[in-house]
């Protein structure tokens, strides 16, 4: 074996190791910044489910304002957590908290005092506006039902 002499022995200048090191910080950086790009959308997606679930469970109660100004044979459509729901004011003065997301594949209903059901226009189901029951197409199950109590300022929508 050969010894190493002074001659074999490369020096780096100063400047080249300077240089290196910034190379190598900026480098660094912006992987982590590609790495943060990359990473904060697909943690908001999936996370998305989750945080609208905890917001919609922690709503228990809605206070609806002047909800007895609603004439009889109508509804008041609003929003009971993250998801629409509509108050029902039957013609024969009797009241009806009801979710309005179809049970068959997600869609809004809406009421139609004409006819005297909650229709779903995607796939034509079709709920009894009373209790919620699907009466007729697709729907599995009946639409959620809410409590409703009247106040002299609101009509309080709660879970049942």
């Amino acid at each position: 074996m050969s010894e190493l002499t002074s001659k074999h022995i490369v020096a780096v200048p100063p400047d080249d190791l300077a240089t290196r090191r910034l190379f190598l910080g900026v480098a660094s950086l912006a992987g982590l910044g590609y790495a943060a790009a990359i990473g904060y959308p697909v943690y908001r997606y999936l996370a998305s489910p989750i945080e609208e679930n905890a917001a919609a469970s922690a709503v228990t109660e809605v206070a609806l304002r002047d909800a007895q100004k609603l004439p009889p044979g109508s509804a008041l459509m609003f929003k009971f957590g993250s998801q629409p729901a509509m108050l029902i004011h039957h013609r024969d003065n009797t009241w009806t908290a009801l979710g309005a997301v179809c049970t068959h594949l997600g869609c809004t209903v809406q009421y139609v005092p004409a006819r005297g059901v909650i229709h779903c226009n995607c796939h034509g189901g079709e709920y009894d506006p009373h209790t919620g029951q699907n009466i007729s197409g697709p729907p599995p199950r009946p639409l959620k039902r809410y409590v409703v109590k009247l106040n002299d300022e609101a009509a309080v929508v709660s879970r049942a």
